[in-house]
């Protein structure tokens, strides 16, 4: 059973009982559901989203300034000491932002006050939908903004990252989508048909290392039984499937050499957008492959 609230639950509770049930989904703001309690009845989990949100964006510079620096610097000091809103901790940790080096951790604290410096408020994106390289690389980027662009921008993060908690906290019609989907085929053209039993590893690849995701056997439809990535945000980033065809295609009674022309075949690709769905097969000889993004 969901431990969820339901959204006609959320409907039917008074002004205070309302701002209760979403605390800690706007960090430090009960205002906001505050000020969008009296739109109810909400006729679904993603108009409650943009009742919440509307507030903000209607809401003077000050206040928004004021609403953004609410939120912690990116593994900062308070970060590292777990002097943070809980979801904050979750969301960071989930990222491996709480077991920086000190040299990571140092680089953090550099392009922190780098930001704080040029904006006036901390550094906000929303972790769960980048790999450490790209929140870097986004950290970078947007040093680079003017300020009102760069105060849009952290909203709109904001947005992204309170729309994730509140999928976690209210149920009912109208979801917002927020996951992504990463699969694979495999079709053997030397055959003439999918490939079954290929072996499959999925890893996220970049400059701070190289992770281990997932790994599968394709099935007889030269799939796999479940997505690679699934149920959450794929993360925007840099990732590497490694098909192991060599191990395959010496199961297929084929008159081939003792070294065979090709044993792990790794494709590299991006992935961009977090709600998306990627769909990356191989089709494959035992001397030659292609791949392209599929649906």
């Amino acid at each position: 059973m969901s431990d969820r609230l339901s959204l006609d639950t959320l409907n039917a509770l008074d002004e205070a009982g309302f701002v209760a049930a979403l605390d800690g989904i706007f960090e430090h703001a009960p205002w906001v559901a505050a000020a969008a309690s009296g739109e109810r009845p909400f006729a679904s989990v993603t108009a409650l989203h943009e009742a919440l949100m509307a507030p903000i964006w209607a809401a003077s510079r000050e206040t928004q300034v004021a609403f953004v620096s609410a939120h912690p610097d990116l593994a900062g000091k308070a970060a590292r000491a777990g002097d943070i809103a809980p979801a904050s901790v979750a969301e960071q940790a989930g990222l491996g932002l709480d077991r920086l080096s000190d040299a990571e951790y140092a680089r953090f604290e550099t392009l922190n006050a780098a930001y704080r410096s040029r904006f006036g408020f901390p550094f906000v994106v929303c972790v769960r939908r980048l790999t450490r390289d790209a929140v870097l690389d986004v950290f970078e980027r947007r040093l680079g903004h003017d300020p009102e662009a760069e105060l849009a921008a952290a909203l709109a993060e904001i947005g992204h990252i309170t729309r994730l908690r509140l999928v976690e906290r209210v149920e009912g019609p109208g979801m917002p989508s927020v996951a992504g989907r990463l699969s694979t085929h495999v079709l053997d053209t030397h055959m003439g048909g999918p490939a079954q039993h290929v072996h499959i590893e999925l890893f996220e690849v970049g400059a701070s290392g190289r992770a281990r995701l997932a790994e599968a056997l394709t099935n007889a439809d030269g799939r796999t039984d479940a997505p690679l990535l699934s149920g959450a945000p794929l993360r925007v980033g840099s990732y590497e499937l490694v098909f192991h065809i060599g191990e395959y295609f010496r199961t297929r009674a084929l008159a081939l050499p003792d070294q065979p022309f090709l044993g792990q075949v790794p494709v590299r690709f991006g992935i961009d957008n977090p709600e998306g769905h990627y769909h990356v097969p191989l089709v494959v000889t035992p001397w030659s492959y292609a791949t392209y993004r599929g649906s």
